[in-house]
């Protein structure tokens, strides 16, 4: 049985999560194994409402922040070689990686 590995990458910063994606399929690609994926998650909005001051007297006025965390899975066949590879890739700051074999 041919173990496989689930990666989960997730971001605030859609360019670079799409960057750290495309490396890791480029990888696994030229190595000639088996890849499904990028599976794009559903996006989660985190929407803060903030009262803006001084507002004075008048009407209340709101300013919303809002933050969005882009997801990503790759299923990819677990092959010890282009796993190795896969772990030195660059990944930026605000992009988070996680690796389950399954």
């Amino acid at each position: 049985m041919v173990s496989k590995a689930r990666i989960r990458v997730w971001s605030t910063n859609v360019e670079h999560l799409n960057y750290v994606v495309s490396q890791i399929k480029n990888i696994a690609e030229k190595a000639g194994i088996r890849v499904r994926g990028p599976i794009p998650l559903p996006t989660k909005r985190l929407v803060v409402p903030i009262l803006k001051l001084p507002h004075g007297e008048g009407t209340k006025k709101w300013e919303k922040w809002e933050m969005r965390i882009h997801k990503r899975i790759i299923d990819i066949a677990a092959d010890e070689r282009v796993m190795r590879q896969i772990m030195r890739v660059r990944v930026p700051d605000d992009v988070y990686i996680e690796i389950q074999l399954i």
